[in-house]
């Protein structure tokens, strides 16, 4: 089983192509090709008020669209931006200590690493870095410092990019975050639409942050902040967007809009918000959850791996198929890794690479007979 039919016009683009890097960037829904001719139709016929329709009916989609997959109590929490950076950055100027004092992980994805490190090497943050390995011990060394008060950030990814591993109990962080501080962010991107997320009982203490680039399949343009009631009422960085609804405040003060509006920018490109819409409405039409695509996705998990034989057999999987909530891609460590992305990418089989980690992703457009395609690329191609 498949819905390859929902992605006719991607896999006609490159019908050599076998594309198993589902968990970067993922191929696009023919409904999509729709939703971005839309957006450039209401540029021309709209022209100016095409952001009243952005505003009143294309962001309160794909904001409804969230909620109902996050389990969010409203929809009204939500901001979006062109990609997750510019909520980081955002998110660390609403506290008002300085140096920001963030507690993180090795683990995080470059944004926030790269970011958090110019950081700390000016001085603006002082930041403390737990390893995720050994893995078996991460989330009790972690939620121990986490209590330990001394933090005004706490910065964690619900599913680690480079490794595939689901970290399982941030609701124990969000238990110690308050509007004075800590607050937790929690980075969602490896596990928003590629595994059910229930955010319904920590709403109100966690911040949550993910896009459309990755499992959402809507493509760049369509990240997204979810702000807890009562955290961050008035970041430093901050855009005209962040008093769109509330323009009609007196001269020289400085508004915010309520709920998650507050931490908008400013003008920014809104076609990924008609493709996220799109996708939304795609899974209403066909009847499809994440639930259904991520029992699909370990279907085709099992099958690799039941499969699996020659020198990628000999990798330690870091994210073993183990009944426990599991992302979308496989992660294989070894020192070969990188040789074997080359000799993939030769036989126009996608997948990517991180460090010695090879990442194999599953989705939607894929089915048996492209793991058995894969199976035997890689028998003969991998030494």
């Amino acid at each position: 089983m498949s819905w390859k039919h929902l992605f006719s016009e991607a896999l006609a683009a490159a019908p050599a192509r076998l594309h198993l890097a589902a968990h970067s960037h993922h191929l696009w829904p023919d409904a999509t090709r729709a939703a971005q001719l839309q957006a450039w139709e209401d540029g021309v016929t709209l022209a100016d008020h095409k952001w009243d329709k952005v505003f009143g009916e294309v962001m309160p989609a794909a904001q409804a669209g969230i909620a109902a997959e996050l389990k969010l109590p409203s929809p009204d929490s939500l901001a979006f931006a062109p990609n997750t950076h510019e909520f980081i950055v955002r998110l660390v100027s609403g506290r008002a200590r300085r140096p920001v004092r963030i507690l993180s992980t090795d683990g995080e994805f470059h944004s926030f690493r790269r970011q958090s490190a110019r950081w700390a090497e000016s001085d603006e943050v002082v930041l403390e870095t737990i390893a995720t390995d050994p893995w078996d011990s991460f989330a009790d060394r972690f939620i121990e410092r986490a209590q330990s008060g001394e933090h005004d950030l706490i910065f964690a990814s619900h599913v680690f990019f480079k490794t595939g591993r689901v970290f399982e109990r941030v609701a124990e962080l969000a238990s110690l975050s308050r509007p004075d501080g800590p607050w937790l962010m929690i980075d969602g991107y490896h596990g928003f639409m590629a595994m059910p997320t229930d955010l319904s009982a920590i709403a109100d203490r966690a911040f949550y942050t993910a896009g459309g680039y990755k499992y959402a399949m809507a493509g760049e343009g369509a990240a997204f902040l979810h702000v807890p009631p009562g955290f961050g009422l008035r970041p430093a960085n901050t855009g005209w967007f962040a008093e769109f609804e509330d323009l009609t405040a007196p001269p020289g003060t400085i508004g915010y809009a309520p709920g998650g509006g507050r931490f908008l920018g400013a003008t920014f490109d809104p076609s990924g918000l008609y493709r996220l819409a799109a996708v939304f409405d795609l899974y209403r039409r066909e009847g499809l959850t994440t639930e259904a695509v991520a029992a699909h996705s370990a279907g085709l998990q099992r099958h690799l791996l039941d499969g699996l034989s020659g020198a990628l057999a000999e990798a330690e999987l870091l994210n073993p198929l183990d009944g426990r909530a599991h992302a979308r891609y496989l992660a294989f460590k070894d020192a070969r890794a990188p040789e074997w992305k080359k000799a993939l990418d030769a036989e126009g089989v996608v997948t990517d690479v991180r460090d010695d980690v090879l990442r194999i992703g599953f989705g939607p457009y894929q089915d048996e007979s492209d793991i058995d395609r894969f199976l035997g690329i890689a028998g003969k191609a991998l030494a």
